[in-house]
């Protein structure tokens, strides 16, 4: 794949500061894509994105980090505007990617059950703030024809796990977003597609309750024998952002070593 792909256009990576939206940027820089970041860290994450923007930088592309609630309208409207100012004359946005994980982790019923509130907060920065971006981001005319929309699901959106109800129902409802956004979109060139990463450690993996359990079981489940990686996911994206692979819209795409075939 032509290293220059991504030349005169902007990746958006909505959780770009770690776990697969900080691989994907990472990737995709070295595709030629400039970044813009969308990420939540307190003071002592920070640094950690200086680094990152650094590196991005160093591959000679544009790197440009904005530290928001990305579920915020109000922040996400004037964050917009300051990106479409950063834009050149030819330039527009190649890549939307919603990878946030923030959410409510909590049973339905019982000792410190789901409150309405949380429920709320977890279906609207978890799914809809995909809906969000992408109408504002279509509104201004920021995403160009034949640009890729995708947003991290993964495995819970139709099994159970404990206390991951709240985030279950999050990701089912991306899923549908998806399917939707790639039906109207499908008219201006633009592809959505959904990508469920297997187990992967990341630092929202390891906020789950029981996570030792679900690395444990995936390993031993996996017929690739190991872990999916960030970098899996973030070379899954670079490969899907080919314009071969134009005709690839409106599905939940398993990127996980065949690790849900297994069950």
């Amino acid at each position: 794949m032509s290293e220059d792909i991504g030349k005169g256009r902007w990746a958006l990576i909505l959780g770009a500061s770690s776990g697969f939206g900080e691989a994907c940027a990472r990737s995709l820089a070295e595709t030629g894509y400039n970044i813009f970041g969308v990420h939540l860290d307190r003071r002592a994450g920070l640094e950690h994105v200086k680094l990152l923007k650094a590196e991005l930088e160093a591959t000679g592309q544009g790197a440009h980090f904005f530290n928001i609630n990305a579920a915020d309208p109000e922040k996400m409207e004037d964050v917009l505007e300051e990106m479409k100012g950063l834009l050149g004359p030819d330039e527009d946005i190649g890549v939307l990617m919603h990878s946030l994980a923030f959410g409510t982790l909590r049973p339905y019923v019982g000792d410190g059950s789901v409150s309405s509130s949380q429920m709320d907060m977890t279906l609207r920065v978890m799914a809809h703030s995909l809906v969000d971006w992408t109408q504002a981001t279509i509104r201004r005319g920021m995403l160009g024809k034949g640009a890729r929309v995708f947003a991290m699901t993964s495995s819970g959106s139709n099994r159970i796990i404990p206390s991951y109800g709240p985030v279950s129902a999050a990701k089912s409802a991306l899923e549908s977003h998806c399917r939707q956004l790639a039906y109207e979109l499908a008219p201006l060139g633009i592809t959505v597609n959904a990508l469920r990463g297997g187990v992967t450690d990341t630092p929202a993996l390891r906020k789950i309750p029981g996570n030792d359990l679900l690395i444990e079981g995936a390993t031993e489940r996996n017929p690739s024998g190991r872990l999916t990686t960030p970098e899996d996911v973030a070379d899954a994206v670079v490969s899907l952002c080919s314009p071969k692979a134009h005709w690839i819209t409106g599905n939940v795409i398993n990127v996980d070593g065949g690790e849900e075939i297994v069950g």
